[in-house]
């Protein structure tokens, strides 16, 4: 390996190690620097690289769902980290979720079986000046540090989001003769865990929900959540039935035990493969822990529940990249210097992966004298890059894909489409100009 790597990457979450991978498998020398587990985080569990903090899922893997059509397209680059969680996957039914540790262990093996990476454990305050390019992609949970290099590099000001998780549940803790095996529309199946209410079960949990105590957390006052991950206790102040018409909602179920639709319904998802750990799907909280005790015992099969993570709320950071960035993730002000991952302005694990690994394709193209063109905005990560690097909403915010940022169908002799066919219209021709362009690459 040179004395010093081509490429450093600040980070070695999901769009660092993307990054990573994707440039040593291209033959180029990368320093992957990553300050866990000498400096934590308030959210981090583990020291494993691309641990994943909030969820286990990685959202719809079927078209012509959005999520779907980005893993699709990240399919067709062949990323490295979309294969680990393949391999590592639990069931879920359309939803691509994962064992967390199993599909960080596979990411760790990857790094440690490419000699072209080599990992550094410190805390990055800079970036280093002695490699040809950088990558930050330090995550939401960026050092202060860091944040304070930034900020005063490029005169921006870092806004600021909190964002919440969800609580682990023990599957022998889950009362089976009450909560019931099934994904919704498809009661065959036992990919989730289904705790039913009636209305007055609904009416007491959510009595005791909007009136418990939150953890004492400083600076929470003026919070600014991410309208996709709110805390479950922020979504239920918004109406009583705010949860039964949203995550709670129990359309596409029956319960086995009265053979009527539920009043509404608490979803628990799978941790791990051998189904021995469930997670509360949507249950984002900033309870303090006995609350979260009190209050999701009330629910209907979790009475004994023996939580093994409780959830918890913390502080993600992000750049108003929008104004700082040219199309290729690298700063204006900076070239040489790149930016990938939620720091970015994209919300979502696969949009992370989806960032890192077109920081590191622009990176290829940069050292070896190449011009590699965007993803046209037609195409997910095209439309996805476009977000976070040219949105013209002001104030800028952080954004996960969806089908809204892409430019609207036009199809002579049709005024309206419906949804669905409108949706799977725009996933064909996403992947067919996907698809043109990963051809075309001749990096």
């Amino acid at each position: 390996m040179n004395k010093f790597p081509s490429v450093e990457i600040i980070g070695a979450g999901l769009a660092g190690c993307e990054a990573a991978l994707t440039l040593a498998r291209s033959g180029i020398s990368v320093e992957l620097v990553e300050m866990r587990p000498t400096t934590t985080t308030p959210a981090h569990k583990t020291d494993l690289p691309a641990e994943l903090v909030c969820s286990n899922s990685f959202k719809s893997n079927e078209l012509p769902a959005a999520q779907a059509l980005l893993k699709k397209e990240l399919g067709l680059l062949k990323s490295p980290l979309l294969a680990c969680a393949e391999s590592s996957c639990v069931p879920a039914g359309s939803a691509l979720a994962v064992d967390r540790l199993q599909f960080s262990g596979k990411v760790r093996d990857a790094i440690a079986a490419q000699p072209n990476i080599k990992v550094v454990c410190r805390e990055a305050l800079r970036p280093s000046e002695e490699h040809a390019l950088s990558i930050i992609a330090a995550g939401p949970l960026v050092s202060d540090s860091l944040t304070q290099w930034l900020t005063q590099t490029f005169s921006a000001e870092t806004l600021k989001f909190y964002d919440a998780i969800a609580p682990i549940i023990s599957l022998d803790s889950i009362d089976t003769n009450i909560a019931f095996y099934a994904s919704r529309w498809k009661p065959e199946s036992s990919d989730y865990l289904n705790c039913p209410f009636t209305e007055e079960e609904y009416t007491l949990f959510y009595d005791a929900l909007v009136t418990a105590d939150c953890a004492a957390v400083r600076d929470f006052e003026h919070a600014k959540y991410f309208e996709a991950c709110l805390p479950l206790e922020v979504i239920a102040k918004r109406g009583r039935m705010s949860l039964s018409f949203g995550p709670l909602k129990p359309i596409g179920f029956i319960d086995p035990r009265t053979k009527r639709m539920p009043y509404a319904v608490c979803q628990l998802r799978r941790e791990t493969r051998d189904g021995d750990s469930f997670s509360m799907v949507a249950f984002q909280t900033r309870l303090n822990i006995a609350n979260q005790q009190s209050v999701f015992r009330m629910i209907p099969g979790l009475t004994n529940a023996e939580f093994l993570r409780y959830g918890s709320c913390h502080r993600n950071s992000f750049l108003d990249s929008s104004t700082l960035l040219s199309p290729d993730l690298s700063f204006k002000q900076r070239p040489k210097l790149f930016l990938a991952g939620q720091l970015c302005g994209n919300e979502g694990y696969t949009e992370s992966i989806a960032t890192g690994h077109l920081a590191a394709l622009f990176a290829i193209a940069r050292l070896r004298g190449m011009d590699l063109l965007s993803p046209g905005p037609t195409t997910a990560c095209g439309a996805l890059l476009r977000h976070v690097t040219a949105s013209e909403i002001r104030p800028f915010s952080p954004s996960s894909f969806h089908f809204g940022l892409m430019p609207a169908l036009s199809i002579p002799g049709r005024k309206k489409i419906g949804k669905k066919e409108k949706h799977a219209l725009l996933c064909q021709r996403a992947l067919d100009d996907f698809t043109k362009w990963v051809d075309a690459l001749t990096l």
